[in-house]
């Protein structure tokens, strides 16, 4: 199963990717997380920030794969715990797709891409920077396969 993370903006300071990475590269080959940048809708003085959704759930929803089971990280979403999470990760390798989860720009998803979510999960009630949810999420799904596993790391 493929994990894809498709989060809007770059140009992230080096301990995002070094934690991303850290996180990603300890997961088996037959459950592979990859990082998706897309761009930032245009903001500045002015700027039409409906706009700016439009453009970021534009190219959000260009990129993401046609059969992938979609998940939108959204402050409505549901809150999981870590082993819930590896119960979703069992029954999404059960079914059979690839998994494509959703992080939107500094105003959130577009609604285009949160109504064609599968699931809506909620990290946290807390107000969390972008660059953190990239490793919060790369380290959760770590955790939850080490659940599957049956792996001490969770402990």
């Amino acid at each position: 199963m493929k994990i894809r993370l498709f989060a809007v903006g770059g140009k992230m300071p080096a301990w995002v990717s070094q934690g991303f990475n850290e996180y990603s590269k300890r997961l088996p080959a037959e459950m592979t997380f990859e990082l998706v940048e897309l761009p930032l809708g245009h903001r500045g003085k002015g700027a039409d920030k409906a706009r700016a959704i439009k453009q970021e759930g534009d190219a959000m929803l260009a990129a993401i794969p046609k059969n992938d089971r979609v998940i939108a990280l959204e402050v409505q979403g549901k809150s999981w715990s870590t082993e819930q999470l590896a119960e979703h990760i069992r029954d999404w390798q059960m079914d059979g797709r690839n998994i494509s989860l959703l992080v939107g720009g500094p105003d959130g998803l577009d609604p285009r891409c949160v109504q064609l979510a599968d699931q809506k999960w909620s990290l946290s009630a807390l107000t969390l920077p972008h660059p953190l949810v990239r490793v919060i999420l790369a380290e959760q799904v770590y955790r939850a396969w080490t659940v599957i596993q049956g792996h001490p790391y969770h402990k």
